[in-house]
């Protein structure tokens, strides 16, 4: 059941709109140390356990740097960390905006229901991302 069919039939109440304030707030001071600690530097963020295990890159390491570099305006610098997480941001946001917009104003945004071949055909290109970074073919430039 969807979040809006919650509403609709009176079951979101308080109680999921504050649990969503402190996810919010959560999140902005996650932002808000991201944005005053650079990862690459500070040493206070864990590593990635996979590549601490095989020595490989996985499709998310970089990922923090990126956000870093994003949070100072710098697009090409968050892009060479991790592209495929600059390209997955619009799509994230949209679901934060639409769940935020719906738990302030009672209104939902469009949903954007993907097929499952869609799902599975981004499973593919992660996988395929995780495996090429790891390869000669991926361009020197990029984060290695």
């Amino acid at each position: 059941m969807g979040a809006g069919l919650l509403a609709q039939a009176g079951l979101a109440g308080e109680s999921e709109r504050w649990q969503s304030l402190a996810l919010l707030a959560a999140g902005s001071v996650a932002l808000a140390v991201l944005y005053v600690f650079d990862p690459a530097t500070s040493g206070i963020y864990p590593g990635c356990p996979f590549r601490a295990l095989t020595g490989w890159l996985c499709p998310g390491c970089g990922t923090l740097r990126g956000l870093h570099q994003l949070l100072h305006g710098n697009l090409a610098a968050a892009f060479r960390f991790n592209p495929l997480m600059v390209l997955s941001l619009p799509f994230v946001a949209w679901s934060l905006l639409a769940r935020s917009a719906e738990l302030a104003a009672g209104r939902a945004l469009p949903v954007v229901l993907l097929r499952a071949a869609w799902i599975r055909a981004l499973l593919g290109v992660v996988l395929l991302y995780g495996v090429l970074r790891n390869t000669p073919l991926w361009p020197e430039w990029f984060l290695r």
